[in-house]
């Protein structure tokens, strides 16, 4: 998830998570991504169970991934992307699941769990968070658009624009916008795909991946590529009709977040109790209210008081982002050039 990013990373726990805490049965610690769980589940937990939840954030994959291989083992449970989730299996980072401990997964969406191919029977991995990166617009700036990339090469909103500071969710789109797989290390068709997303550069302000729900709502921005939730969380009820949030013909890319158990738990009884009151229907439903998003949860969905601008059928369309293997170097150098080329 992919990936709900803001400009603070906001820490609730010691950045050494477990070392000056005492050594409790009635403790958990969870490596999360910003603003991805609402308080209130957290302080339900505690009330149910009396296992008190340390959190600390990180803002990437790649930060999550650097501290936990690095030797910061104090933790429980992450939620990495699928990419990473794939990586961390194929490196035996990850607790094997005793399923009998999680009666609530049957309450999983079956087409969320066919997404999965790299963990088909979830040996390792619990869907927490689904979502599509997409386009928002401003209609009373942008009219008669295709809801396309293709609206990144119209030079009429030329300084309007963002992409995100992501090579992978950038180069990734561009590939499947020319038709080609997502993955694909072809030196041709990298190249078209840099020729697509350099027509886009010309007209965006910037590259983010922080500020753009922000500016599309103060009207500093009036196209952007980004997450829906990041977007309708700076938006105001009574203007949020003047702004289109839809996932692009070709090119949209789709996140899967998981929960998953280090190999490395020493609260691993505790893990499972917190992973089966998140799939719990009534529990997740605050989920998907608190964003807004598809619920993998099908219980949770019939409890559910708001509704997503998308589903989870029209998620089928997108392309799951994987881990690349040996590609990543190659779309990483590509991404360089990009990045420096004026």
């Amino acid at each position: 998830m992919k990936k709900i990013l803001f400009l603070l990373c906001l820490s609730v726990a010691l950045m050494s998570c477990g070392k000056s805490e005492k050594k409790s049965e009635k403790v958990l610690y969870i490596f999360n991504w910003s603003d991805y769980m609402p308080q209130e589940i957290l302080d339900d937990f505690y009330k149910e169970t009396g296992i008190k939840v340390i959190v600390d954030n990180y803002a990437s994959n790649e930060e999550m991934y650097a501290k936990i291989s690095s030797g910061s083992l104090g933790y429980d449970i992450v939620f990495p992307s699928a990419d990473y989730q794939e990586i961390m299996i194929n490196q035996k980072m990850l607790h094997k699941l005793d399923k009998s401990k999680i009666p609530n997964i049957k309450n999983l969406n079956k087409n969320i769990i066919d997404k999965i191919e790299y963990d088909k029977n979830l040996d390792y991995t619990i869907p927490y968070a689904i979502g599509a990166t997409g386009i928002a617009v401003n209609k009373e700036h942008v009219k008669n658009y295709k809801k396309s990339y293709e609206i990144f090469e119209n030079s009429n909103y030329k300084g309007y624009m963002t992409l995100l500071d992501d090579g992978r969710e950038v180069i990734t789109s561009a590939l499947l916008y020319n038709g080609f797989d997502g993955r694909s290390t072809k030196k041709e068709e990298l190249e078209k795909a840099k020729d697509s997303i350099s027509k886009w550069k010309k007209n965006i302000v910037k590259f983010d991946s922080e500020s753009f729900g922000k500016g599309l709502a103060t009207g500093e921005f009036w196209v952007v590529q980004g997450y829906y939730e990041n977007i309708v969380a700076q938006l105001d009820e009574s203007n949020r009709d003047n702004f289109e949030f839809f996932i692009p013909e070709k090119g949209g890319t789709m996140y899967i977040d998981s929960m998953v158990i280090l190999n490395s738990s020493k609260n691993t009884e505790n893990a499972y109790k917190f992973i089966n009151f998140i799939l719990r229907p009534e529990v997740y439903a605050k989920v998907v209210d608190f964003f807004e998003i598809p619920s993998v949860n099908t219980e949770a969905e019939k409890l559910r008081k708001t509704k997503s601008p998308y589903s989870i059928e029209d998620l089928q369309k997108t392309s799951l982002l994987r881990d690349l293997g040996s590609a990543l170097e190659v779309h990483n150098g590509l991404w360089s050039q990009i990045k420096s080329e004026e």
